[in-house]
């Protein structure tokens, strides 16, 4: 009978060793967060990911951003248009849009971060399907 129950055990403590020595937290993975308390009211509802969470090409275009370019891409500092309705209803030029590079791609690739008016960042790696307010 006893035997029975080993297997279960040792899975157990196999998991708490993970946890610990991975140590997992809410946060998730590569500092990125569900919407929390501490998120900008801007920021509130949606997944979060702070600056160092980012890739480090990420974290170079939020500088070139901050130091207002220049931008490596002719598109960069656009207007984004919101089409997918994924960010808050703004009024058209309210976000502006900066191509993220991608090693090894032959293209502008799919990682962007956009801008708002207001002081917001958001990071998409996946051409604009999903966002993530960017915690700086």
């Amino acid at each position: 009978m006893l035997l029975r129950f080993v297997p279960r055990v040792l899975a157990g403590l196999l998991v708490t060793l993970v946890v610990l020595l991975t140590g997992c937290s809410p946060s998730g993975p590569s500092g990125a967060t569900g919407a929390g308390s501490s998120a900008p009211s801007w920021a509130r509802g949606m997944a979060t990911i702070s600056r160092s969470g980012l890739p480090a090409e990420a974290r170079q275009t939020l500088d070139l951003i901050d130091r207002g370019g220049p931008f490596p891409y002719r598109q960069d500092n656009t207007v984004f248009g919101n089409f997918e309705g994924r960010l808050p209803k703004e009024p058209r030029g309210y976000y502006h849009e900066y191509t993220v590079r991608t090693p090894g791609s032959r293209d502008r690739g799919a990682r962007r971060i956009v801008t708002g008016q207001g002081g917001e960042f958001y990071y998409t790696d996946d051409h604009y399907n999903t966002f993530r307010a960017v915690l700086r």
